[in-house]
């Protein structure tokens, strides 16, 4: 069954910008793209990093570790070495505040 939780606020992030949230046992990755929140696993599907210390360009995610990309709206990768999907959540947003919907 899924939940739903806080993950920030919208002015926790400005646009461009990107934060880890730990949850239970899992890292989440929180986006703003031009003021549109996406939320997805954090860990990279290839080299197990965080892509939350890597580089986020317009809808795209670059993992710091090997440089590959993710499209952080779909989760599919855009770039080599990445060939996995990333996990996405439904974020819903409150006033002020971004929730992710998480099992």
């Amino acid at each position: 069954m899924a939940n739903q939780i806080l993950v920030c606020k919208t002015s926790d992030l400005a646009p461009g910008e990107m934060k880890r949230v730990e949850h239970a046992d899992q890292g989440l990755a929180v986006y703003n793209v031009d003021g549109t929140f996406y939320v997805t696993s954090d860990r990279c599907t290839h080299g197990l990093s965080n892509l939350s210390e890597g580089v986020l360009m317009g809808t795209e995610i670059e993992c710091a570790m090997h440089f590959g990309t993710f499209d952080v709206t779909t989760g599919e990768p855009t770039g080599s070495p990445c060939s996995i999907a990333l996990r996405t959540y439904k974020v819903e947003m409150r006033g002020d505040e971004v929730f992710a919907e998480v099992d």
